[in-house]
C-alpha cells in the first residue's frame, strides 16, 4: 500500500501504475492504488475497464444508464 508521501510501507519509492482508457487508449501513470481521480471505471463481463475524463464526459448518460461500452 502506498502512503500519502508516495512511498510504500517498506519505505521504498512507490512504483507508478499505468492506466489505459478502454475507449480511446489515453494513458496515465499514477502513484495511487486506483485510477486518476477524474477517470471512471465499469465492470463489463467481469472485467474492469477504465475510461479517461474525456471519454467519461462524452458518454456520461450511457455510463449512468449502465450500458456496456460497446453501445456507446
Amino acid at each position: 500500500m502506498t502512503s500519502p508521501s508516495g512511498r510504500d510501507e517498506d519505505g521504498s519509492a512507490a512504483k507508478p501504475r499505468l492506466f489505459v482508457c478502454a475507449r480511446c487508449g489515453t494513458s496515465a501513470e499514477v502513484l495511487s492504488e486506483g485510477p486518476p481521480l477524474t477517470w471512471t471505471y465499469s465492470v463489463e463481463d467481469g472485467t474492469r475497464r477504465h475510461f479517461c475524463e474525456t471519454c467519461s464526459r462524452e458518454n456520461l448518460r450511457s455510463i449512468e444508464g449502465r450500458l456496456d461500452s460497446g453501445w456507446w
